[in-house]
């Protein structure tokens, strides 16, 4: 087993990437690599509240951990500080005992240049999953969240939408002001 660390800065205020780590739908837009697309199947947002998200490969040629082209996961909440940190505790659904035990990933959310520096840090990773895959998946799911929190502005505050795209986390065409 093993840990990694990544960070990304993102141009937009704690609160706001804040709600993108624990709102169920933002997280099925956001924390997923290039190439794959998430189901949430449970989310509790709250200190001791579950969690399940599928991670499916878009093309057959993907090899999953749970399922043929799919990397399924379940864990809890261990520790939610507003603005601050999130701690889940995880494990992959599979059947190979190299992927099995619990990993902690811990994110942290702290001012920086304007905008929040957001580290993710991954412990008791299983070796079966090479180290290379998790920083660059962990590094992609960052580069989605900047591009969701970073989103348009509108008189009402930040609009949250993926650029490009016509909607956002709430549901097509629908607009998240932030709450104050």
């Amino acid at each position: 087993m093993y840990v990694t660390r990544v960070s990304r800065h993102v141009n937009a205020a704690r609160a706001d990437v804040y709600r993108a780590l624990v709102d169920a739908d933002a997280i099925a837009r956001w924390r997923v690599p290039d190439g794959m697309s998430a189901e949430v199947h449970e989310f509790d947002a709250r200190e001791g509240g579950r969690f399940r998200v599928s991670l499916t490969y878009d093309t057959p040629a993907g090899t999953g951990k749970s399922a043929s082209h799919t990397d399924t996961y379940h864990g809890h909440f261990a520790r939610l500080v507003s603005d601050e940190e999130v701690v889940e505790v995880l494990r992959f659904e599979s059947d190979d005992p190299a992927l099995r035990g619990a990993m902690t990933m811990t994110t942290r959310l702290t001012d920086a240049d304007g905008g929040t520096e957001v580290l993710v840090v991954h412990e008791g990773i299983p070796d079966a999953v090479p180290t290379a895959d998790n920083e660059t998946g962990t590094r992609m799911a960052l580069e989605n969240l900047a591009r969701l929190v970073e989103g348009s502005w509108s008189p009402a505050g930040p609009v949250r939408r993926l650029r490009g795209e016509g909607s956002s986390p709430a549901g097509p065409g629908r607009d998240i002001a932030p709450e104050r």
